[in-house]
C-alpha cells in the first residue's frame, strides 16, 4: 500500500515542478525520497488516529477479532491494488480515498450499516468537493497576484526578487507555527516561527542574489528591452490580464520563481509524507493492536520503526512508478511555467497543511488538481484541458466502490484461509 501511495502521490508534490523544468525528474525523486520519509516519520502520527479509529465501529466487531483482522488486512490489500491499476495508467486518485472505501466496503458487508461511523464518512466525503475547490480558489488568487504585482511592475524581475523572500517568510512562519509548534506557550510559538521564517526569507534572498544576481544588474541597467515591450494590457475574463515581461525580465522571474517552486515542492513532499503514511500505517496499527489484545478504547501508540517501513515503502514507489502519473499533473492538465507551477503548489500545500492540522482527511491529490486548474482558468477557461480533467473526475468517482468491491473479496477469501489455518 505505501508502495502505490508513493507511486502515485509524489506526482502531488514533484508533478508541477517537473512539468514546468524547474526541477528534472531525477532531482525530483531525489528530493521527494528524503522529504517524504523524513515528514512521515515526523509529523506521521497525527492523522492515523482518525484512519484507525474514526472509520469503524471496533464494537460491532467484538468477539470477531480474527474477522476484523482479515477486514484490516484485506482493507490495505484492496487500496493498494485499485493504486496499481491507477498508476499504471497514470490517474492521479486520492489514495485516501481508496483506503476509505475499502474500510467502509468490508464494515458494511461484514458487519451491517452500524458498522460503520457515518459522520465522520460524511466528514471525509465532504473534504473531497471542498479539496479540489478550495486548492483552485486558493491557486487562482495567488496567481492573479502575481500577474497583478510581478509582471505589471515596471521592473518584473525586481518585483519578482522582492516578492520572493516575502512569500518564504509567510510559508516557512505558517509551516512552523501549523505543524511544528516548537514550544507549548502561545507567544513563544510564535515568536520561533517567526524567526524560522526570517531565516528562511534570509536564505533565500541570498540564493537569489548569488545565482541571479548578474541578470538583477542587467535588468536595472534595462540592457537591450524595449520599454514598450514590457507591459500590455489586453481584457481577459473579468480581470484584466497583463502579457507579462520578455527577455532578460522573463528569464529573471523565472529563475526567482523555479527556486520558489522547488521550495514549495519541498514544503509539499513533506506535508504529504506526515499526511498519506496514515492511509498505510492506520489500519496496520489498529490490526496490531487486535494481536496485542486490545480491540477497543485503548489508545494505540504507533512505533516509530511501523512509521519508518511506511516511509521505507513510499520512497521504493516513488521511485519506481512515481514518472507515470508526474506526467498527468505536470505536462497534461494544463501548460505550466515555473510561476504558474509555483502558484499551483504553493496553494495546494497550504490548504493541505491547515487540513491536517485541523485533522481533515483532505485529499492531496484532490487538491493540487483543483490548484492546477484554478492556475489554468485563471488564464482563460479554455487553458484547461478538458478531456484529461474528465478522466480524472471519472477515476475518482471509481475509487471508492472499487475499493470497497476489492476489500470485500480479499476478506473473503482471508477468512476461508484463516478458517483453515486456525
Amino acid at each position: 500500500m505505501a508502495w502505490n501511495i508513493g507511486a502515485n502521490d509524489v506526482a502531488n508534490a514533484m508533478g508541477t515542478s517537473v512539468g514546468s523544468g524547474a526541477l528534472s525528474l531525477m532531482q525530483a525523486v531525489l528530493i521527494a525520497a528524503v522529504l517524504e520519509f523524513s515528514g512521515a516519520l515526523l509529523m506521521g502520527t497525527h492523522v492515523t488516529s482518525t484512519m484507525q479509529k474514526g472509520i469503524l465501529v471496533a464494537n460491532v466487531f467484538d468477539g470477531k477479532a480474527t474477522l476484523l483482522f482479515a477486514g484490516l488486512l484485506s482493507s490495505l490489500a484492496a487500496a493498494g491494488t485499485w493504486l496499481q491499476v491507477a498508476s499504471y495508467y497514470g490517474w492521479p486518485v486520492s489514495t485516501t480515498h481508496c483506503i476509505v472505501g475499502s474500510m467502509v466496503g468490508f464494515g458494511l458487508v461484514y458487519g451491517g450499516t452500524g458498522a460503520v461511523f457515518w459522520s465522520s464518512l460524511a466528514r471525509v466525503t465532504s473534504s473531497w468537493v471542498i479539496s479540489p475547490l478550495m486548492g483552485a480558489m486558493v491557486s487562482f488568487v495567488v496567481y492573479k497576484c502575481i500577474r497583478r504585482f510581478v509582471y505589471s511592475a515596471p521592473n518584473p524581475g525586481q518585483a519578482a526578487a522582492a516578492a520572493a523572500p516575502i512569500a518564504v517568510f509567510v510559508g516557512v512562519t505558517g509551516i512552523s507555527f501549523a505543524a511544528f509548534p516548537l514550544s507549548k506557550q502561545f507567544p513563544l510559538a510564535v515568536l520561533q516561527a517567526l524567526a524560522c521564517g526570517t531565516a528562511g526569507a534570509f536564505i533565500v534572498y541570498r540564493i537569489i542574489q548569488k545565482q541571479l544576481g548578474h541578470l538583477l544588474v542587467k535588468s536595472n541597467s534595462g540592457e537591450g528591452e524595449p520599454k514598450e515591450e514590457i507591459i500590455h494590457t489586453k481584457n481577459v475574463g473579468f480581470l484584466s490580464d497583463f502579457a507579462g515581461p520578455k527577455g532578460t525580465q522573463l528569464q529573471l522571474v523565472y529563475g526567482v520563481f523555479g527556486y520558489m517552486q522547488v521550495l514549495s515542492a519541498c514544503f509539499m513532499s513533506f506535508a504529504h509524507g506526515g499526511n498519506d503514511v496514515s492511509n498505510a500505517i492506520g489500519p496496520l496499527a489498529a490490526a496490531l493492536s487486535i494481536l496485542q489484545g486490545g480491540v477497543s478504547g485503548a489508545e494505540i501508540v504507533i512505533p516509530n520503526h511501523i512509521l519508518a517501513w511506511g516511509g521505507f515503502g513510499i520512497v521504493a514507489g516513488l521511485t519506481m512508478w512515481g514518472y507515470r502519473v508526474i506526467a498527468t499533473i505536470g505536462k497534461k492538465i494544463t501548460e505550466l511555467t515555473p510561476t504558474r507551477g509555483f502558484a499551483a503548489e504553493f496553494a495546494a500545500a497550504s490548504v493541505v497543511l491547515f487540513a491536517s492540522k485541523l485533522g481533515l482527511p483532505i485529499s492531496a491529490t484532490h487538491t493540487l488538481v483543483g490548484a492546477v486548474m484554478g492556475v489554468g482558468f485563471a488564464r482563460g477557461l479554455n487553458s484547461v484541458r478538458a478531456e484529461t480533467v474528465r478522466e480524472i473526475v471519472t477515476s475518482w468517482a471509481v475509487t471508492i466502490p472499487a475499493g470497497a468491491i476489492f476489500a470485500v473479496i480479499y476478506t473473503w477469501i482471508l477468512t476461508k484461509l484463516f478458517a483453515c489455518i486456525l
